[in-house]
């Protein structure tokens, strides 16, 4: 997924005067021995990197291309030997395999950052404003709406069963989207970025909507309201500045495994977590990150803090490994595809990423920019809004969670929606590439001719 708090000044308090490290001394020291500097500005570097949407996008895609050629050669039995392998404690309904734990314990890793972008979000960011959020919000609706229909009217004649995966194609992957937005725009202009982000965050705030009243089953409503017990301790502590790990993680784990024997899905509880965060920075929940011009301390909030801190584990661990176990399906040669695109339910899932999702965002957002008072931003163009509403439609990482949560893993259907989230998400893809880079390509040439012929040639 991607971390907005990636392009901001990173979480390294600046060292204060009382600080041996940060001392007259040491800073004479650092002028004559400049190397002593090196590995602080490079770990920067590195973390900027860790942190980039293109890093994070190349990472999931190299975790899937893996998982399918392990699937479909032969240590396909030792890959499906160790997603299935199951451990963990069965008196606490937690003996799952490791396929399970990636998706319901380390997923929750990933809404955790989610939890904690949507609050900054709302309390201070994009969704603060309704008029200006209206239009991508809308989008997002219309980017769900539409393509749950599609999938609907083609499964009618299926039966119920298939029926259960309306929900699989009506999500967008941040981490996906937005790594391609930045390796084939970057001279688009920034509003484009800033409506994708929007719309993603308000997709997926949908999709745990949708996972937590259509994909839970058996509810227990007792452990659920035990769940609230280190949920709100968990709170209090973040809300008096408390940031220590070893405090905080069990109270995160101990609510992960309320709302998991509660029947509710426990990535649901990364969500709630997350949100129990303060975004502004007072005198108790700030975290310095620097100085201003002026010598002035600049703090954040620990929403930000948190995003950047645990962005790195979602972007290098839990996402990957989750992708890793989840997109190893056998496609069984050309009969494979064949079979698995006969299926109402491939064919849905399809159409849902790479047309209903185009329609829905761009017809939402049309309609809705007819009023006066919701003009489309002026740096935007109707052909950049194209691309990046084909773009939307690589839904992958949820798409796949709900398609486990509609049909159970491991199944044939399952198996089919696997082949439908990739091969929809990779034509949604290319055709956004495709029509995006035609839109980069024109702002690229604008800027230069802009820039005059001296930079030009300096370039």
């Amino acid at each position: 997924m991607s971390n907005p708090s990636a392009s901001q000044p990173q979480n390294t308090p600046a060292p204060s005067p009382s600080d041996p490290a940060g001392g007259p001394a040491a800073q004479s020291a650092g002028r004559s021995n400049p190397v002593r500097y090196a590995p602080p500005q490079m770990w920067l570097g590195v973390r900027k990197t860790l942190n980039s949407d293109a890093f994070g996008g190349a990472l999931l895609l190299a975790a899937t291309a893996a998982a399918l050629i392990l699937a479909n050669t032969p240590l396909a039995d030792w890959y499906t030997g160790i997603r299935d392998t199951v451990f963990g404690p069965s008196a606490l309904h937690l003996d799952l395999s490791v396929g399970t734990w990636a998706a319901d314990g380390l997923l929750a890793i990933f809404f955790f950052v989610v939890g904690l972008e949507l609050k900054e979000e709302f309390v201070a960011g994009r969704l603060r404003n309704p008029l200006r959020a209206a239009l991508p919000i809308t989008a997002a609706v219309g980017g769900v709406a539409v393509p749950a229909i599609i999938f609907t009217v083609i499964n009618l004649r299926s039966g119920g069963e298939a029926l259960h995966g309306w929900a699989i194609p009506t999500a967008t992957d941040i981490a996906f989207a937005v790594a391609v937005l930045a390796v084939v725009g970057r001279f688009l202009p920034p509003a484009l970025r800033v409506f994708l982000l929007t719309l993603a965050i308000v997709d997926d705030l949908i999709a745990i909507t949708i996972i937590a009243i259509f994909y839970s089953s058996d509810l227990h409503l007792l452990w659920f309201a035990l769940a609230f017990v280190p949920l709100a301790i968990f709170a209090v502590l973040v809300q008096r500045g408390v940031r220590s790990w070893w405090i905080l993680v069990p109270l995160g784990i101990l609510t992960w495994g309320l709302v998991h024997a509660a029947g509710i899905h426990a990535t649901v509880a990364g969500v709630m977590l997350g949100f129990t965060v303060p975004v502004r920075p007072t005198p108790r929940t700030r975290v310095r990150v620097g100085t201003d011009k002026h010598g002035i301390p600049e703090y954040e909030g620990l929403a930000a803090h948190f995003a950047d801190q645990v962005g790195i584990i979602s972007t290098l661990v839990a996402v990957p490994i989750f992708a890793f176990f989840s997109a190893g399906v056998t496609v069984g040669g050309l009969e494979g595809l064949r079979s698995a695109f006969a299926d109402p339910i491939t064919l849905g899932i399809v159409l849902g990423l790479v047309l209903g999702k185009p329609i829905g965002i761009l017809g939402a957002t049309f309609l809705l920019s007819r009023l006066p008072s919701m003009r489309l931003d002026s740096e935007l163009r109707w052909a950049d809004l194209t691309g990046m509403s084909f773009v939307a439609g690589i839904g992958f990482t949820v798409s796949l969670l709900v398609g486990e949560l509609a049909f159970g893993a491991a199944s044939v259907a399952d198996e089919h929606v696997k082949i439908g989230v990739l091969g929809g998400s990779f034509v949604a893809a290319v055709i956004g590439s495709v029509i995006l880079s035609f839109g980069n390509r024109r702002a690229k040439l604008a800027q230069e001719s802009a820039a005059g012929p001296e930079t030009q040639h300096q370039s």
